[in-house]
């Protein structure tokens, strides 16, 4: 079977969770793994219900590789409109208001991409209350079924509600035949649910913030095999493929389920964020999952660092003001909006070494339990032949080491760098990380 029964249940209504004993479900009406969809493209989309016009997002590569293929099937039963954009578009603000514009009259829209047009398209359909399907071209992120976006809004990158698609399908064929840097990617987003369930964990431990298991148990049967079958994934093996499909797909349900990111992007993300928002202009295009790959490693030689230790707060001394000196006006204070939230201040110090000194060990155990070795997620990387460095994803080691230690600025999730730099360790062990 190339479709984790877990995905079967979801849809159907029926997934059991032990944990709330509870069944749960899915907004997403249909997904299709299959080693092709060639010739049933027409009949899927049509089983979904949306209105007559459609319009079929994606964009010159994307178009080129399969889009032009889906335009042609929904022909005649469809009005169909072809939206092409242009390569290397980001996934911001501008890029979503002139989907906007450009699918005003459709009654649902298809996206046919990965992450960029997925994204956008999720967004932009979201605010316009039209449904949207997705046709993948690559295996490289967790995002086709969540019901998030990451879009970058007056340049600080952000989580944003969308919604989930009606229908995403998967076409392991062209999965397997996308860039070998796309498949990486997809492994890379995969590596980093250890680091996020760690950080997520850590949250709920120290401040009592939600937390569930759902979202690993649905990933179980699949992250071992996963990570065994490395190499397979990038030789063209079918059936390594479609455990990466499951891997990503159950991550997005899982956040879907949760109702934000929180389950999949902690520290890693961040890392990764700050990233989008302030590297080079001159940097050479990396896909987000090659660059997660790369984060969650130093995610997670800083977490076991840590737990080696037994962490003591300090009040922050960080200000409004500093944030608008580093970030400017605008920009800083979006951050600072952000940061806020989690800021410990003297009262938080004084309570939370109060908490370490009674309950360190037994928190200590329980995030140790869930965090893989970072030796195990670099060899998992390497098998694939994967980037493990700053240098290898086009950056400086100092651009990198600034980015550790501003990136916790940027978001309101509090992660473990947040409990590094908060214990005055951060700045110490970014050299090695």
């Amino acid at each position: 079977m190339l479709r984790n029964p877990k995905i079967d249940q979801l849809l159907a209504g029926t997934y059991f969770d032990p944990e709330t004993g509870k069944n749960y479900s899915v907004t997403t009406k249909s997904l299709v793994i299959e080693p092709t969809l060639a010739g049933t493209e027409g009949d899927l989309v049509a089983a979904l219900g949306f209105g007559r016009k459609l319009a079929v997002v994606s964009d010159k590569t994307t178009h080129a590789v399969m889009g032009a293929r889906i335009e042609k099937a929904l022909a005649g039963r469809f009005e169909v409109q072809s939206v092409v954009l242009e390569d290397g578009i980001h996934p911001d603000g501008e890029t979503v208001e002139l989907v906007q514009k450009a699918t005003v009259s459709a009654d649902a829209v298809i996206a046919v991409g990965s992450g960029t047009i997925n994204d956008v398209c999720k967004f932009a359909s979201f605010h316009d209350g039209k449904p949207y399907a997705v046709f993948a071209t690559a295996a490289s992120m967790n995002g086709y079924t969540s019901v998030n976006a990451a879009i970058t809004m007056h340049g600080h990158k952000l989580s944003l509600p969308a919604q989930a698609p009606v229908g995403a399908f998967f076409d392991l064929k062209i999965l397997s035949e996308s860039p070998t840097r796309l498949i990486r990617a997809g492994l890379g987003d995969s590596l980093c649910r250890t680091t996020a369930q760690v950080d997520w964990l850590m949250a709920h431990l120290l401040f009592g913030k939600p937390y569930a298991l759902l979202p690993y148990d649905l990933l179980g049967d699949d992250e071992a095999p996963l990570f065994a079958q490395a190499k397979d994934l990038v030789s063209g093996d079918l059936g390594a493929m479609a455990r990466l499909v499951n891997t990503l797909v159950l991550a997005g349900f899982g956040t879907a389920i949760i109702g934000n990111s929180g389950p999949a992007s902690q520290g890693e993300h961040l890392i990764s964020h700050y990233l989008d928002m302030f590297s080079p202009s001159t940097r050479r295009l990396i896909y987000h999952g090659e660059q997660v790959g790369v984060t969650t490693l130093s995610m997670a030689r800083l977490q076991e660092r840590m737990l080696a230790e037994t962490p003591v707060f300090r009040a922050d001394t960080r200000t409004e003001a500093d944030f608008k000196t580093r970030y400017g006006d605008e920009l800083g204070a979006s951050c600072w909006a952000e940061f806020a939230q989690k800021r410990i201040d003297a009262a938080k110090a004084e309570a939370l070494n109060a908490k370490i000194a009674k309950e360190w060990d037994s928190i200590r155990d329980k995030l140790s339990a869930v965090l893989l070795p970072s030796a195990h997620l670099q060899s998992v990387l390497t098998a694939a032949g994967a980037n493990l460095t700053p240098e290898s994803i086009d950056l400086s080691r100092g651009f990198y080491e600034k980015t550790l230690n501003e990136c916790g600025e940027i978001r309101n999730r509090y992660t473990f760098l947040d409990l590094a730099a908060d214990s005055g360790r951060l700045a110490g062990m970014v050299p090695t990380l």
